[in-house]
């Protein structure tokens, strides 16, 4: 509630005060905005897709594609597409303005408040993550517009000291805009993916029969990791088929990647208590390290009185 109260006050009377701050913090160069004389046009449509054209459009609209210097613009909340792995992935950024001089800037509108004009480090970090990913979003679109460049640096609103009152800062996200680009070249396509399905797999919740659900999502293999709880309506399923399988992935990744090539919690243990691992040698780095743990533990438990080892065990 606090977010969406000073968010609205952000972008009141036209985003007067937004474009104030924005000209103040990255307007050299440009006549600052008239209060009332900022354009700050419809972007409603039909459906994802509709928005996602009707903000094309505006953009180009507003960027005066004719070489001519164009008007102060305030797009709120537009809709950008962005393909993922082959897939279109819908972005809502807080705000979009469009300079006199055809400059594009991202505003990000955040909660948290700067203290002495500085805040979290991490909070800052991750809304340059997020807003790195609308840039990129943008710059395909400005690809196509004649005069249109996609600033680099974006803008972060946040309360100023303990007020609700808005103060500004300027982020250079060039750093999360090459992690991001990198990442995205890295996914596995759609495509690729559905490929490697059994002949007629569906997913179709209305046509498909429980048990052929069951089937193919059988046919999926888990990559079960603790995170996917908080994002992923099949973590249950897939932790459950970890566990039964005896896989490290449930311990979290972190364990998973100290644990090199020991892939399941029996295989774990047996190495830890002297036994053949399969997949391994006995001078391996990680199952040295695994018995090591266990002699330390065994010295330790041997020094302790009767009943706390019990309580231990």
């Amino acid at each position: 509630m606090r977010g969406n109260a000073f968010e609205a006050r952000v972008k009141a009377d036209g985003g007067t005060e937004l474009m104030r701050l924005l000209h103040e913090r990255m307007g050299a160069g440009s006549p600052p905005p008239v209060p009332g004389e900022v354009l700050v046009p419809d972007l409603s449509a039909a459906g994802p897709e509709g928005r996602v054209a009707r903000t094309a459009l505006a953009l180009r609209e507003a960027t005066g594609a004719d070489g001519s210097p164009g008007l102060w613009t305030l797009l709120v909340h537009p809709l950008v597409a962005l393909d993922v792995a082959g897939s279109p992935a819908y972005l809502e950024p807080d705000a979009v303005v469009v300079g006199p001089d055809g400059r594009w800037t991202v505003v990000e509108i955040k909660s948290f408040p700067m203290i002495d004009s500085s805040a979290d480090p991490a909070k800052v970090g991750a809304a340059a993550r997020q807003a790195a990913v609308y840039v990129l979003a943008l710059e395909r679109i400005a690809a196509r517009t004649t005069g249109a460049r996609v600033d680099h640096s974006v803008l972060l609103v946040c309360p100023r000291d303990f007020s609700n009152l808005p103060t500004a800062s300027v982020v250079d996200v060039r750093k999360q805009l090459s992690v991001t680009r990198r990442q995205l070249t890295r996914l596995t396509r759609i495509e690729d993916l559905a490929a490697e399905l059994p002949e007629g797999t569906s997913f179709d919740l209305e046509r498909c029969s429980q048990a052929e659900l069951t089937a193919a999502v059988d046919s999926v293999t888990a990559a079960y990791a603790p995170e996917c709880l908080a994002a992923c309506e099949l973590a249950f399923h897939c932790r459950g088929r970890a566990r039964s399988a005896g896989a490290v992935e449930a311990l979290g990744r972190g364990v998973r990647g100290e644990l090199g090539g020991l892939t399941t919690v029996g295989a774990v243990l047996a190495a830890a208590r002297g036994e053949s691992a399969p997949g391994t040698a006995d001078d391996d780095p990680t199952v040295v390290a695994l018995r090591r743990a266990a002699a330390l533990r065994a010295e330790a438990l041997r020094s302790l009185p009767e009943g706390a080892v019990a309580g231990c065990r």
